[in-house]
């Protein structure tokens, strides 16, 4: 009898594989499936450690890939209408006409007819939730464990917020633009909104709050530095920074940069902010098995508490919010790694501050969290330090990177922040160095 069974299960198996294989590629990739889809790179939302808290769904998650379309929706500026011609009306009107309508006054708007794009693809960023949005965005409420801290916030991003346009052949490039279409196909700039005709007679203009980018310099590497950050027009030009995010009076034009998007650019939309990594980029970045490999490497290595002497180790990557029995803790002003103990527990510091048992150093003391988001990552190096006062850890250069990049935070300021909970940084630098001790035996 079990000779019988075993080709029968064989043959179930195969049939199981088939069908596996029939949900795993369209039609067209069964047939080659060497032609994968063209990848022209992907967006990560700084703060989240792989996922969002409550899971990624749909369009709303922490990782955006952006694909080649199987047909080509861009759109490029055609007709300038002056209204209230009935042309302006009917372009504005038209669901099937993509138009950019800048509101002068009451007595006049200028719309900007959009005609098809054979050679770029449109993807859509915004909080919408609206068909014509690609990637849903809402705002990071930093160290934010759940979604539900974050919905009593009135959001400052944008239900359309921007556009990134790729090209469709080789180099592939990619290009963004302040603020999208909505519903109708329209992009409505009101009185209020920042607008000009620019000197060959086009209309430009800003959105609310803006759409800010900064392009590091020496690319996304262990080299990179921070870029300037600027802020893109509507039409895809690139000014000086306002005074602040929703000043009426629009910065210099910066003549010499371009909206094309880098490896490494960040991308601010005053509540959220994205990094660009390109398809070739990223397969230079380590990868989720390279990073577990290094979390197995430093268990395997068996460090230990220099005060309990029981042996630590980092929780897998899916268990990244729940605190182990043995997960490391580190004591931020001097980086000696322990297991969690009560003892030093200064009363009168709130119990935020304890002592070193090693070196007598008092500072907070915190779990250290492995950062599980490949994508901020400079180089594949060991994960040997850790951002404060958060204790996510990475490698030595993603921390020097990631603690000198002033980040845009509520309307004016800047600060640096960890990329993996968004929380900002404290100390001197912003990170520390781990002080690990080996087994004794």
């Amino acid at each position: 009898n079990n000779e019988k069974s075993v080709p029968q299960l064989l043959i179930r198996d195969l049939k199981f594989e088939k069908s596996l294989a029939k949900l795993m590629f369209s039609p067209d990739q069964e047939n080659h499936p060497s032609k994968a889809p063209v990848k022209y790179g992907e967006l990560i939302v700084l703060g989240y450690n792989g996922s969002l808290p409550n899971g990624d769904r749909g369009r709303r998650k922490s990782r955006f890939a952006l694909f080649k379309r199987p047909k080509a929706n861009g759109v490029k500026p055609s007709t300038v209408h002056i209204a209230c011609t009935p042309q302006a009306a009917k372009a504005i009107s038209n669901k099937d006409q993509h138009s950019i309508s800048y509101t002068l006054s009451r007595a006049q708007t200028v719309v900007v007819e959009y005609t098809h794009d054979s050679n770029t693809d449109m993807f859509q960023i915004g909080r919408s939730t609206e068909s014509p949005i690609d990637f849903v965005v809402t705002d990071t409420v930093p160290g934010s464990q759940s979604n539900s801290d974050t919905q009593s916030v009135q959001s400052t991003i944008s239900r359309f917020a921007c556009r990134i346009i790729c090209e469709r052949n080789p180099p592939f490039t990619a290009r963004i633009y302040a603020a999208g279409f909505d519903s109708s196909k329209n992009i409505f700039l009101g009185e209020k909104a920042a607008k000009w005709k620019t000197s060959d007679g086009q209309m430009d203009g800003l959105t609310t709050n803006g759409v800010l980018v900064m392009h590091p310099r020496n690319g996304f590497t262990e080299d990179s530095k921070p870029g300037v950050w600027r802020e893109i027009s509507v039409c895809g030009n690139v000014f000086s920074l306002r005074e602040t995010r929703s000043a009426q009076q629009r910065g210099k034009m910066v003549e010499n940069e371009t909206n094309q998007l880098q490896d490494g650019s960040l991308i601010d939309l005053c509540g959220a902010t994205l990094l660009w990594r390109t398809a070739e980029g990223l397969s230079r970045t380590p990868t989720l098995k390279h990073l577990e490999a290094l979390r197995q490497e430093i268990n395997a290595a068996r460090p230990q508490c220099p005060v309990g002497f029981n042996t630590l180790a980092f929780p897998s990557m899916k268990r990244k919010d729940v605190v182990d029995e043995k997960q490391p803790w580190v004591y931020l002003n001097c980086g000696h790694v322990h297991g969690y103990h009560n003892w030093g527990n200064k009363e009168e510091r709130d119990g935020k501050d304890r002592e070193c048992p090693m070196c007598r150093s008092v500072g907070p003391y915190v779990p250290l969290w492995l950062g599980c988001e490949a994508g901020f990552y400079v180089d594949a190096g060991p994960p040997t330090h850790a951002f404060s006062p958060c204790g996510h850890v990475c490698s030595e250069k993603t921390t020097a990177y990631w603690s000198q990049i002033p980040l845009p935070h509520g309307t004016h300021t800047f600060h640096a922040a960890c990329p993996f909970c968004a929380h900002q940084l404290a100390g001197e630098q912003g990170y520390i160095r781990l002080i690990f001790q080996g087994p004794l035996d």
